[in-house]
């Protein structure tokens, strides 16, 4: 189980849980952030009538739930499933995987500086969250740029280092990918070898290791530039240096140029 950050969940929390027992009433769920037990009342399984409560969960399935109430001195907690958009349930699906990775990143340096579990976590985790908003981010960080962010962060030199080489191992970087279209026009006797030369000059330019452009044909005289980064910073970058670059070597041949960024 991944450490949670407090004993009980609070009003408007999104949990994942685990369903234990259907009843005529409800669902009683483990909260598996928590340890605790709750209740999903059959009222808050569907904005629909619900005939039959299985037809929405079932025993030993995973779900997204929202908080709704908790008594802690009762020991109750009430959830709803029907208040959870599509939106919601990915979001905190992919944070959980993204939470139980850095818990199995911080346990494999647990064991290879023998330092004990709880208190690796506690010295990273305070000074990993504040600076990179989060312990996954943070080692996401260190997997494409070394140890240096996390030294800088405030992490012993050693620490970091560890951190980052099985970070390396277990976290492979998401690339997320923009485009945009120009629009290169030359009608001098030479103006189809300036926009080759324009799109190659865009091509060229100098960008970060990991990071592709691709140029293709739309329908003349549109061209496609595609861009694949490691974030949408550095994506938004290269994608306007690449345009501009392409649009300043068909102006020199005495085309024209422009740059419509794509949705």
């Amino acid at each position: 189980m991944v450490i949670k950050r407090a004993e009980w969940p609070e009003s408007g929390d999104l949990v994942i849980a685990s369903v234990q027992r259907i009843m005529d009433y409800g669902a009683y769920v483990t909260l598996d952030e928590y340890g605790k037990e709750g209740l999903l009342h059959v009222s808050e399984v569907s904005s629909g009538w619900v005939r039959n409560i299985r037809q929405f969960v079932r025993e030993g399935q995973k779900v997204v739930l929202k908080v709704l109430r908790v008594d802690a001195e009762k020991g109750h907690v009430d959830l709803s499933l029907r208040r959870v958009s599509r939106q919601e349930r990915r979001e905190k699906i992919l944070s959980s995987k993204m939470e139980k990775k850095a818990e199995s990143i911080l346990r494999s340096v647990s064991e290879r500086l023998k330092i004990p579990f709880e208190e690796l976590h506690n010295k990273t985790r305070g000074i990993v969250e504040e600076k990179f908003g989060g312990v996954y981010e943070g080692l996401e960080k260190a997997a494409r740029e070394g140890p240096d962010p996390l030294v800088e962060a405030g992490l012993p030199k050693d620490m970091a280092t560890a951190l980052t080489e099985v970070a390396r191992d277990k976290i492979k970087p998401q690339m997320v990918k923009i485009k945009g279209i120009l629009e290169l026009k030359c009608m001098k006797p030479n103006g189809i070898l300036g926009i080759k030369e324009a799109l190659l000059n865009a091509q060229k330019i100098d960008k970060p290791k990991d990071t592709r452009i691709r140029l293709y044909a739309v329908a003349a005289p549109k061209y496609a530039v595609e861009v694949l980064a490691e974030d949408y910073k550095e994506a938004e970058k290269v994608l306007q240096k690449a345009a501009e670059m392409a649009i300043q070597a068909i102006m020199k041949v005495g085309g024209t140029g422009s740059f419509q960024r794509g949705k």
